[in-house]
């Protein structure tokens, strides 16, 4: 008796698992095993056929219900697996197989004129001051310009690329891998879907020429390190006269002697001495605009967070301010005079008890 094909199995979920568990485990399975990352690999190759057909049963509800049951062309030996049917891969699977790997048509389908030049990205420096207030900065960037010469086309002025005659004008072309037919970019062309019988002699035919482009470029208030901002079109431009790339200006932020960074609020450190702690003081603070009085309570102990809310770096977005946390420490001072060791003798006379024995207490109670 024929051993019953397991497509959970093959695709590493439980028989509980939902459509969404199911298509995200083929999903990745499939982006590993694929042919067009294992070339020449026929265990590849066997595994991306058999975790095909264990999605082709399990990714759609009727022939999965058909599996579970072990009736129909899905039980063991049917046609539908263990056996293959290579019309079922219409539909939803095709879909798949596209939005996984990005092909760009199939052999009935015309591509659209010219590629999206590539993104660009970059760094700029800026002060903190500059982050919470906004800014406007100057940037250089090295790029690509379309060629004077040819305009971008890339090729001699006075004619034109012509139509790729392997692809059709398609940008790709299909190859048979088994029961598989993968689509690629054309060898020919290189997904353009055309050729340049004549180049353009001053950009060789890449339609382009090196530059260094310069931008102002307008830093929004509560940037943070490491934030990116788009430049829509500003990046590399498009071959065949497709649009231009975007370009992304990452924040590179100085930091303050006073405030750090803590997501959308700041921190400040505000040291207290020995008596303010103990008894309670009112005390000045910075803010990003100048001062404020705080309150610091009797007993505040070393760690102590106090905040002043919507005092913070504006959010981004335009969703209001964070705050501003302040984190009191006590001063303990590395060496005293003798007027204040003195003092601290008679304090202690005062202060009388053991702040530990609560310690030992609980110690001993523990060992019992």
């Amino acid at each position: 008796m024929a051993t019953r094909p397991d497509p959970y199995g093959e695709l590493g979920v439980k028989k509980g698992a939902s459509a969404d568990e199911i298509k995200k485990a083929y999903r990745k399975l499939a982006r590993r095993y694929h042919p067009d990352a294992n070339q020449g690999d026929r265990d590849a190759e066997e595994r991306f056929k058999r975790i095909s057909e264990a999605y082709d049963v399990l990714g759609d509800p009727e022939k999965r219900k058909q599996y579970d049951r072990g009736t129909g062309p899905f039980a063991a030996g049917g046609p539908g697996f263990g056996g293959f049917d290579p019309g079922a891969f219409a539909g939803g699977f095709g879909d798949i197989l596209s939005d996984l790997f990005g092909r760009a048509g199939g052999a009935g389908q015309a591509r659209a004129p010219g590629q999206r030049g590539p993104d660009l990205e970059t760094e700029v420096s800026i002060s903190f001051d500059q982050s919470i207030d906004g800014a406007q900065v100057s940037l250089s960037v090295p790029t690509n310009a379309p060629c004077p010469t040819c305009r971008g086309t890339g090729a001699r002025p006075g004619t034109t690329p012509s139509v790729c005659p392997q692809c059709q004008g398609r940008g790709v072309e299909a190859s048979s891998q088994g029961l598989f037919s993968i689509s690629q970019p054309c060898s020919r062309c290189g997904g353009s879907g055309t050729v340049i019988e004549e180049p353009c002699p001053t950009c060789a035919g890449t339609g382009a020429r090196r530059t260094v482009k310069k931008y102002r470029v307008t830093i929004p208030p509560g940037v943070r390190d490491g934030s990116r901002i788009r430049l829509a079109g500003k990046g590399e431009p498009g071959r065949g006269g497709g649009p231009p790339g975007d370009l992304y200006v990452v924040t590179r932020v100085s930091e303050s002697p006073v405030f750090k960074r803590r997501g959308d609020n700041l921190e400040v450190e505000v040291p207290l001495t020995i008596p303010e702690a103990v008894r309670g003081a009112t005390i000045e603070v910075p803010t990003l605009h100048g001062t404020k009085r705080l309150r610091v309570p009797a007993g505040t102990k070393h760690g102590t967070l106090q905040r002043l809310r919507g005092e913070g770096p504006p959010k981004l977005g335009g969703k209001g301010r964070g705050d501003i946390r302040y984190r009191f420490v006590i001063d303990v001072p590395d060496s005293l005079t003798r007027e204040q060791e003195e003092a601290l003798d008679e304090l202690s006379k005062v202060m009388n008890g053991n702040p530990r024995s609560a310690l030992f207490a609980g110690a001993s109670r523990g060992s019992s």
